[in-house]
Order: structure tokens, then sequence, then C-alpha cells
């Protein structure tokens, strides 16, 4: 059985442990947009100071991952229709971005073999919503990964947590748009070789996506 990530912390490393679970537990729907996220309860759960909790939420408000509420309360943030548009866009253009770098290296087939599996690994998953969320933020990654850019995937791994409290919010009416069969097109269009293709894939993706999670 997976230990639970909320459960009371020993005494090393308690700052990066902290800040570990309580990003796990906003990012896996432990607390959905607006729960506010006090203090003294998460200090007692964890087992540490209000100190070590204060500087854990600070890191995620830096992340964009809570906000201030009313009163200067710290709530997980919710995230507009004009802002998951706005994620999305962004997430375009990174990954439309990785597709094309992808094609243009001489390690384009093993790319595409990586890429096959993380699609499989998207059909592997059935009634099981955060293991294909997983699967899906898995793809993604690997995708940016595969693009030999690390200042691509540093900036995707910075809204990865935007995106995935999004998705957790409010996903599990896109499941379809979650599948292998989805995602193999975008594989299928850098095993050929088209950037232009692969790229428009991504965006149209990405796209569609963002405006069922807007509304």
């Amino acid at each position: 059985m997976a230990a639970d990530p909320m459960m009371s912390l020993d005494r090393s490393t308690l700052r990066e442990r902290a800040l570990d679970a309580l990003r796990f537990a906003v990012t896996s729907g432990q607390y959905q947009p607006g729960d506010h996220l006090g203090e003294v309860e998460l200090a007692g759960r964890l087992g540490v100071s209000r100190g070590t909790i204060r500087e854990a939420l600070r890191h995620l408000q830096q992340e964009g991952l809570v906000t201030p509420g009313a009163r200067g309360m710290l709530r997980v943030r919710s995230h507009t229709a004009t802002e998951v548009r706005e994620l999305f866009q962004v997430r375009a253009a990174l990954e439309g971005l990785a597709a094309r770098l992808i094609i243009a290296s001489p390690d384009r087939d093993n790319a595409v073999r990586a890429l096959r599996h993380a699609v499989s690994e998207l059909n592997d998953t059935p009634g099981d919503f955060i293991a294909h969320v997983d699967a899906d933020m898995a793809f993604h990654q690997l995708l940016c990964d595969l693009s030999g850019n690390s200042m691509l995937t540093t900036t995707w791994q910075g809204l990865a947590g935007r995106i995935r409290v999004t998705i957790m919010a409010r996903g599990e009416q896109q499941s379809a748009l979650m599948s292998g069969d989805y995602h193999s097109p975008i594989v299928d269009a850098i095993e050929v070789g088209d950037p232009a293709a692969a790229e428009d894939i991504v965006h149209q993706h990405m796209s569609r996506a963002a405006e069922r999670l807007a509304a």
C-alpha cells in the first residue's frame, strides 16, 4: 500500500518534504480549487511548525498553485476560462516547438520509439482517472525532454502543476482527449518528419483540451 504523502513527517529535510507533500495534495486533487489551506490544520497533519508550512505555501504561491483569498487566506488557485486558454496556448507553443526539434534531431527514430511506448501507457489505464492523468502528463513531459532543449523542458515543468490542477478539477469530461489514439497522430507526424503537420496537430490537441476545460 502506498504511503499517505500527508502523513506526519520526521525531522529530516522538513521544508522540502512539507513542500512536496503539499504540492502533491494540491495537484492530486486532495484539495480542490478554492479550498482554504489553513496553516494550523496543515501543521498538525504534517507534524511541523506553522513557519515551515508558511514557507511551503509561499513556494506554492510562487508556482501559481495557491493564491490569496479573503483576508489574505491562501486558497488553491482556481483558473478562469481565459487563464485556461492562455495556459494551453503556451503549452501548444512549447510542445509544437518540441515536435519540430525532435524531427530535426538525428535521434528521431529512438524518440519515436519512446513516444510510442508512452502512447501505449495511455491505453493501459482504463477506469483509473489519476493514473490516466499521470500517463498523459508523462507523454507530454517526454515530448519536451526529447526535444533536447533544456530551457523548453524547464519552462514546461514550471507550468506542469497548474496544468495538472486544471485537469484534476475539471478533466474527467476530457478523458477521450487523453487516450493513446488521440496522441498517436502527434507521433505519426514526427515519424514521417513533417514539422508543420506535427505542430498543427499539437495546436489542435491543445485547443480542444482548453475549450473542454474552460467550458
